[in-house]
């Protein structure tokens, strides 16, 4: 089971976007899929019309009042499940500190499903705290979009200094850029400079509107728009993470 986890530091970077992209994909191409929703604003699970109303709950699921396999519910897409998010996950850290060993605790947790899925997904809450300590120790790779602006690259920075002071494997950090207009200098400009750090992925996701009409359709790009130019971007951007993790 690879464990893959889209995160940034920062909110409105397109990191649901592509956690919902990826996970459909990865299911298309034939492999058992989970997506956990741990963001409390609940959009991925949005996107795939999960129930939130809580019954699975991660506050549940921490206070081991239900094992992480009675969370999981099926989407409308083969191969693809997920563990909706719930309000309760806004006081993760809280649940969290209660525990012996906090920094492990996903990982065990999600250990229980380690037979049953090939991939997991996580969509992460933004912010540097215990929960992304623990994302972070239980990932295989953390997927980091990048828009090529200033700010952005500033929280880029930030994350690769974290991962160093916390002493995280820094190879899991896999960064691709998104909501990128190459019309801008700045763009092109930032990306050219990022990419010799060579710690992120060839394709990269365009500012489109097809992405942004996920909210509207409730689903994957493929979905809606399956020969349009969004999801040919995310096809060629999910290869290159395929081949990047899995060779």
């Amino acid at each position: 089971m690879f464990i893959a986890s889209l995160y940034n530091l920062k909110g409105g970077v397109g990191k649901t976007a592509s956690c919902v992209n990826f996970a459909y994909m990865a299911a298309r191409d034939g492999y058992k899929t989970l997506l956990w929703d741990l963001d409390p604003q609940g959009a991925a699970s949005y996107y795939y019309k999960a129930d939130t109303s809580g019954k699975g709950s991660i506050k549940k699921i921490i206070g081991h009042n239900i094992n992480i396999s009675e969370a999981i519910v099926p989407t409308a897409y083969d191969g693809l499940d997920i563990i909706p998010a719930d309000l309760s996950a806004r006081k993760l850290d809280i649940l969290l500190d209660a525990q012996n060993s906090p920094k492990k605790y996903f990982k065990s947790l999600l250990k229980q499903v380690s037979s049953e899925y090939d991939f997991v997904f996580i969509d992460c809450p933004p912010g540097f705290s215990n929960v992304a300590d623990n994302i972070f120790y239980a990932s295989d790779a953390v997927l980091m979009p990048v828009i090529p602006t200033t700010l952005s690259v500033r929280t880029y920075e930030q994350v690769k200094s974290y991962f160093e002071t916390k002493e995280i494997d820094l190879t899991k950090l896999m960064c691709f850029f998104t909501m990128v207009d190459i019309r801008k200098n700045m763009h092109n400009d930032t990306m050219k400079q990022l990419y010799k750090d060579k710690r992120f992925f060839e394709h990269y996701i365009p500012n489109l509107s097809d992405i942004e009409k996920m909210g509207v359709r409730n689903a994957p790009v493929e979905v809606f728009a399956p020969s349009g130019y969004a999801t040919t971007c995310y096809r060629a951007l999910w290869n290159d993470i395929k081949e990047g993790v899995l060779e």
